[in-house]
């Protein structure tokens, strides 16, 4: 490879002057001084640096002497730099890419190599509990879109030399730095270096939408089985305790999300609730959430199904039955529902958080009244479609919540369309979908159910104490 920097620095400056367009782009600043008669130059973002260390840098430079300078800049570096983060490069590649990372660019003629001191200090908001992922009792920070903040969240709480926390670089243009963090003899080898195979054959310009970008560009399985091959949280306790059981953990720069894998169905029902209560409460909590994940699931086809065969309604259902008229089919209904709620959803996300309260009211209190007394939808329907819209919330995972909802209008259209029959194919659609999917290892989604390990499958329902474990 060519060196990009050469003893003269005068070259050197010209072409970085050319490339990094000097006059053109105001936040990268270009600072020349001088140590005695030797020529030096200094690039850096503004906004990405610590002014006060590149201040006390550069001021520790002015009063050195020329003698003082030794003839090769490692021994300049090692010697002369009160600062400690220090990279060493003459390569075009890392020392654009440190650079236009916030890495400040030093170059002192007669080396032919560019010195890069990380004084970086990345905007950043507060580690504060995340929105979506809080908890009644445990820790309350949680990451951030800044990788090193993200890293050292981690390592605070895996004090252990085996912890190991590797970054690569992804896209040609954004070069995005990507950590693999794991825990040497716990994880998967072959599942390790699988993960860092693929990352270094992507091939893409930028990763616009990180992780999503990322875990398609890892994973090209069937884009029709909905159901998560990767866990996301943006809680830093719950990534420690997985890479403590030799899951894999993949953070992304500029999201605050970190993906776990290989993810099992079982590992997406789990929360970080179970585990900060003891055992019966964590628990219960457990088995009420994979309960009403079911119910999620099951309960408007039934409906649809007693809807449309009255007959099939036993006894102790029957106050269930539909008395009133029904002046729009009972399977339109759910489907107009169904869409509705997604709207109100957008609707929520989309609408200041001062109005939030007033939309949440329209929309329970006089769309759903009017709704009613009008004659699109009847009350049951209302009712069991509430239910199931609150179910959804149950679990803090967005992918298993509409893998359900996918598999939840599959059981409508063929109930409707095929009676008890559709209803029963549907139920076996929903756990052809869910057995037959794999990991990004290829290892079984349902493991421990299959293959059958009664010990570790107990344990993902029922949680004992960790001395028991």
């Amino acid at each position: 490879m060519e060196n990009f920097i050469t003893k003269n620095l005068k070259n050197n400056e010209k072409e970085l002057d050319r490339i990094l367009h000097i006059n053109e782009s105001f936040d990268i600043l270009k600072r020349s001084f001088k140590i005695e008669n030797r020529q030096c130059v200094m690039y850096y973002i503004n906004g990405f640096c610590n002014s006060d260390t590149i201040q006390k840098v550069q001021e520790f430079f002015c009063n050195m002497k020329e003698e003082e300078l030794p003839p090769n800049v490692e021994d300049f570096a090692d010697d002369k730099i009160p600062y400690i983060q220090i990279d060493l490069y003459n390569d075009k590649y890392n020392v654009l890419t440190s650079l236009l990372s916030g890495v400040v660019c030093l170059m002192v003629d007669g080396y032919d190599k560019a010195m890069l001191v990380d004084v970086r200090n990345y905007p950043a908001r507060n580690v504060a509990e995340p929105e979506k992922y809080k908890v009644l009792r445990g820790s309350r920070d949680g990451f951030v879109e800044t990788l090193l903040m993200n890293t050292a969240l981690i390592r605070r709480r895996i004090r252990d030399p085996e912890y190991m926390c590797e970054v690569v670089r992804v896209g040609k243009t954004s070069r995005t730095d990507i950590a693999i963090c794991y825990m040497n003899g716990r994880a998967d080898k072959k599942l390790l270096n699988y993960i860092k195979e693929q990352l270094s054959k992507i091939d893409t310009d930028a990763l616009p939408m990180n992780q999503e970008s990322l875990s398609e560009c890892l994973h090209k399985g069937h884009w029709f089985n909905p159901f998560p091959k990767f866990r996301y949280t943006e809680r830093p306790d719950t990534v420690a305790a997985e890479i403590l059981e030799g899951q894999i953990c993949i953070l992304v720069d500029n999201s605050p999300a970190a993906m776990l894998l290989p993810t099992t169905i079982f590992d997406v029902i789990e929360e970080a609730d179970d585990y900060y209560f003891p055992p019966i409460t964590g628990t219960y909590l457990r088995l009420a959430r994979t309960a009403i994940t079911v119910l999620s699931l099951l309960l408007t086809p039934l409906f649809l199904l007693y809807a449309n065969n009255p007959g099939m309604v036993p006894d102790w259902l029957f106050f269930t039955k539909i008395t009133d008229p029904q002046y729009v089919p009972i399977f339109w209904q759910l489907l107009i529902l169904e869409l509705a709620i997604d709207g109100l959803k957008l609707a929520a996300i989309n609408t200041p958080s001062t109005l939030n309260t007033p939309l949440s009211l329209i929309a329970a209190i006089i769309i759903g009244e009017f709704a009613v007394n009008t004659g699109w939808f009847n009350e049951q329907t209302m009712l069991y479609m509430a239910v199931v819209a609150i179910a959804n919330f149950t679990h803090e995972n967005y992918e298993l919540a509409y893998s359900i909802k996918f598999l939840r209008l599959i059981l409508l259209v063929l109930t409707q369309l095929f009676n008890l029959t559709g209803f029963i194919i549907g139920i076996i659609v929903s756990l052809l979908a869910i057995i037959l999917n794999r990991t990004i290892a290829r290892t079984s989604y349902i493991y421990p159910l299959y293959p059958f390990d009664l010990k570790k499958f107990m344990l993902r329902f029922f949680r004992v104490s960790i001395k028991n474990k």
